[in-house]
């Protein structure tokens, strides 16, 4: 498993100019909430998130946070970024009881996607969905849930319901009925030869409606009709 750390410097001043001075200077305001204790305001280290940021488990896992001579336990709720240069604004974590449950997303991995039936034969994979909202205690937190795509062949879609998820974990949009199964992942034949295999099927039932209609008139005794 992997362990994150967050180093922070609590913040007094909250107004706009202290923000801008804050960006900066090259750190990331940030909030901790939740749990029984008041929202905390503070700073990070914009380089050090940056490099947490690159790495998936980050988003999902239980992180540890440093604000000064306080230590929690807490995970990634939101992060904001500027619409222009994608850097990041803003970041929300929120603390973790280990008695209460979270509810957040965690990403998918799909895995024997180059070696499935479908993808052998010459289909797409396309991922609909590339993360999942669950719900578990911290404890019970995985990084991700894996997307077995072993047995997939062409036509054929994998939908939440169907993911293998480790004891302790729910999936949230099931919880609300099996309307919101959701479609994950599915294998296609690429567009330009579905596109090709109608035109021929259309020119082979041209054909058949061709030579019905040449039997007809033969028999009747009149002429074969030309084609145009």
């Amino acid at each position: 498993m992997n362990e994150f750390e967050l180093v922070g410097e609590a913040r007094t001043d909250l107004g706009k100019r202290e923000t801008r001075r804050l960006r900066r200077s090259g750190r990331v305001p940030a909030i901790l909430y939740g749990g029984e204790s008041a929202p905390v305001p503070f700073a990070l280290n914009a380089n050090e998130v940056k490099k947490h940021l690159e790495n998936e488990a980050f988003s999902s896992h239980i992180l540890n946070v440093k604000i000064g001579a306080s230590q929690t336990q807490a995970v990634l709720k939101d992060v904001q970024r500027d619409p222009v240069s994608s850097v990041v604004s803003h970041m929300d974590l929120q603390r973790v009881s280990a008695t209460k449950e979270l509810q957040m997303k965690v990403p998918l991995h799909f895995m024997n996607e180059e070696t499935c039936p479908g993808v052998k034969a010459g289909g797409i994979v396309t991922h609909l969905e590339v993360e999942v909202e669950i719900r578990c205690l911290p404890k019970d937190l995985p990084e991700y849930l894996e997307v077995d795509l072993a047995n997939i062949d062409i036509g054929d879609t994998v939908h939440l319901s169907e993911l293998k998820v480790p004891p302790g974990v729910e999936l949230v949009d099931l919880m609300h009925g099996e309307e919101f199964d959701s479609a994950l992942v599915s294998v296609q034949m690429p567009r330009v030869i579905e596109e090709e295999e109608e035109a021929e099927a259309e020119e082979a039932e041209e054909g058949v409606e061709l030579g019905e209609e040449i039997t007809k008139l033969v028999e009747a005794g009149e002429e074969e009709p030309k084609e145009s």
